[in-house]
């Protein structure tokens, strides 16, 4: 499984992503070595801690991703947790593990406290990535996972992963992380000089710009600022060195204005028609999927209610094993307690897996259910992207040969995207969802010709 870790502070804010409803399923699966059972008590006693230090970053936040269709039970979670524990020296520190799951796939956060309470210091983490590539390494190869490039081959790494920060601003301007990224890639790699990617950027439906502080700076035409440094994952120099020095573009503010200008009012009304369209395609698919998650989060809720009555049933049971006056006196002499409670034991650790294993078989089961309504919200995802990117190199291609955009091009345009809506799914075969029509390619001129 991929490991993605870092040293950071912002407890509260940690506190909250953790947590954050616009998962699926959140399950709080360990909190130890806190005194506070609660992720914000947790962290906050960390921070209380590291006062006593002058470390600012007192908390190390893990994520583990396994391979999308791999089923991870939580032993095999809490054995990976384990090695990079150990690997990281943050062994006996204490630790809050966290499970998510969202469009069908699940992962686990892991926090450490890095604060040393008795030596009152924090535990230096060096080397850090490369030690959990190490972890992943044997991750993959002990459960037979087919590796990543960047795993198997230094250098290799697949260039359209994203940051959490890269997520959320994708997240804002309501585009999949992932294809943002894509496209930015796409244009870097078409491009060999300043003009031609300003070309492919203005196809795209960005402009380049002179960022306050990170060099060169992509803006769409809803505003958002995006670091190219970071999407694209260039030097400053390698980028200077085929852009030029960006004192040569325009600021921010002055390229939001001149997006303005040249942004039509028809322009604008063909945009919001296609986010319209998109919405609507979503939302049977949002509703099935929200009807789904309620239904898997009661199924869960009444599963942990049946073990933790079975769980205090069992437990009354073992008790009940050990007699208490005369009796209990006796049994403590001919040595018949002791036994007892080895027994006790034993049987609430093979409780204890049976309740996991249970819980287990279940989350496998909805994970199953899960991705089957993910397919089609992929495919929309996919084809909205498409359209916005004709979209914005037909504005393109208008604007470079000095013509206005016709309403008459704009009506037509939605039309045909209407009528070819249900054969645009990016499915290599099979139905397309909700019409029961076999996929076939879309007929007519595309909108670029």
């Amino acid at each position: 499984m991929i490991l993605v870790g870092n040293q950071r502070g912002g407890a509260q804010n940690l506190a909250l992503h953790l947590l954050s409803p616009e998962n699926e399923h959140v399950h709080v699966h360990e909190i130890s070595g806190f005194a506070s059972e609660t992720l914000q008590g947790a962290f906050n006693e960390a921070y209380a801690i590291s006062r006593g230090t002058r470390c600012q970053q007192f908390l190390f936040s893990l994520s583990l991703n396994p391979p999308e269709d791999a089923e991870v039970s939580e032993e095999e979670f809490d054995s990976a947790i384990s090695k990079v524990e150990e690997k990281l020296g943050l062994t006996g520190q204490p630790r809050a593990i966290v499970f998510h799951e969202k469009e069908g796939r699940r992962h686990c956060h892991a926090v450490w406290s890095r604060i040393d309470a008795q030596e009152m210091k924090a535990i230096p983490l060096s080397f850090s990535k490369s030690k959990m590539q190490e972890v992943s390494r044997e991750l993959y190869l002990e459960h037979g996972w087919k590796m990543p490039r960047g795993l198997a081959q230094h250098g290799q790494s697949d260039p359209r992963n994203f940051t959490l920060a890269e997520w959320q601003q994708a997240k804002r301007m309501g585009r999949n992380a992932r294809d943002l990224k894509q496209t930015m890639l796409d244009a870097w790699a078409i491009s060999d000089s300043r003009a031609g990617f300003e070309a492919a950027l203005q196809e795209r439906g960005f402009k380049l710009a002179r960022g306050d502080r990170r060099g060169f700076v992509a803006v769409p035409y809803d505003g958002e600022v995006l670091s190219l440094s970071r999407y694209l994952g260039v030097t400053k120099k390698d980028m200077e060195s085929r852009l030029g020095s960006p004192k040569e573009s325009p600021s921010i503010e002055e390229t939001k204005r001149q997006m303005a200008q040249e942004m039509t009012p028809v322009m604008r009304g063909y945009l919001r028609q296609a986010d319209e369209q998109h919405r609507r395609q979503m939302e049977p698919h949002l509703r099935k999927k929200t009807e789904m998650t309620a239904r898997h989060r009661q199924e869960r809720a009444t599963l942990d209610q049946k073990l933790t009555v079975q769980a205090k049933q069992d437990a009354l049971a073992r008790a009940a094993r050990l007699s208490t006056g005369w009796r209990g006196l006796w049994q403590r002499v001919s040595g018949k307690r002791d036994k007892i409670i080895a027994e006790n034991l034993r049987e609430a650790e093979a409780a204890k897996l049976r309740d996991s294993q249970e819980r287990h078989a279940l989350v496998k089961t909805q994970l199953q259910q899960r991705r089957m309504p993910q397919k089609p919200i992929k495919w929309e995802r996919q084809r909205h992207t498409k359209l916005l990117a004709e979209i914005h190199r037909e504005l393109a291609r208008y604007r470079k040969e000095g013509r206005e955009v016709s309403p008459r091009l704009v009506a037509s345009e939605i039309k045909r995207s209407r009528k070819n809506r249900k054969t645009e799914y990016s499915g290599r075969r099979g139905k397309a969802p909700e019409t029961g029509t076999y996929r076939r390619k879309p007929q007519g001129p595309s909108i670029s010709r």
